[in-house]
């Protein structure tokens, strides 16, 4: 019967990890899909321009729903909940222990993505009709409209 029991532990956690392994971890942040603008590389000169738009863009939009914080929770919860009981009560303390940490994971890590805030695109217009899109953490009094130097990639009033 305690053979049964660790293969039903066994079984659920390899189950969990293997469902957290089919998780899209490499998505991109800010995908450049869907933008009306050609898009021009981050260059190492200056550049100057007018601002078209700024948007408030969430940091982390595309989070995925299963990440490295439930597969911990997950794996921690389930093996904590297998030292409670015995025979049934083990297996149950288990399978609950391992979906409370999954649980307590996946809200640990999204208090932390939603603590990061938010960032600001901002479209420019450049001198030579290209237009470019820069996204920075403040947008540093810039007002759509107003004329803007960008420095490395780093938008500032001039």
């Amino acid at each position: 019967m305690k053979t049964l029991n660790r293969l039903t532990a066994s079984s659920a956690i390899a189950a969990t990890l293997i469902l957290g392994a089919c998780a899209d971890m490499n998505s991109p942040a800010y995908p450049n899909a869907g933008t009306a603008y050609p898009q021009q590389s981050t260059s190492s000169y200056t550049q100057y321009g007018v601002v078209q738009t700024i948007t408030l863009v969430p940091q982390n939009s595309t989070s995925t729903p299963i990440g490295a914080g439930t597969i911990a929770g997950a794996v921690v919860g389930g093996i904590l909940g297998h030292q409670v009981g015995s025979g049934s009560g083990n297996t149950a303390a288990t399978v609950l222990g391992a979906a409370g940490g999954a649980y307590a994971g996946h809200e640990l890590e999204k208090r932390n993505q939603t603590q990061q805030g938010s960032v600001y695109q901002l479209t420019i217009r450049l001198n030579n009709g290209s237009y470019q899109t820069l996204t920075q953490s403040s947008h540093n009094d810039i007002r759509v409209g107003d004329s803007v130097r960008i420095d490395n990639g780093v938008a500032q009033r001039y």
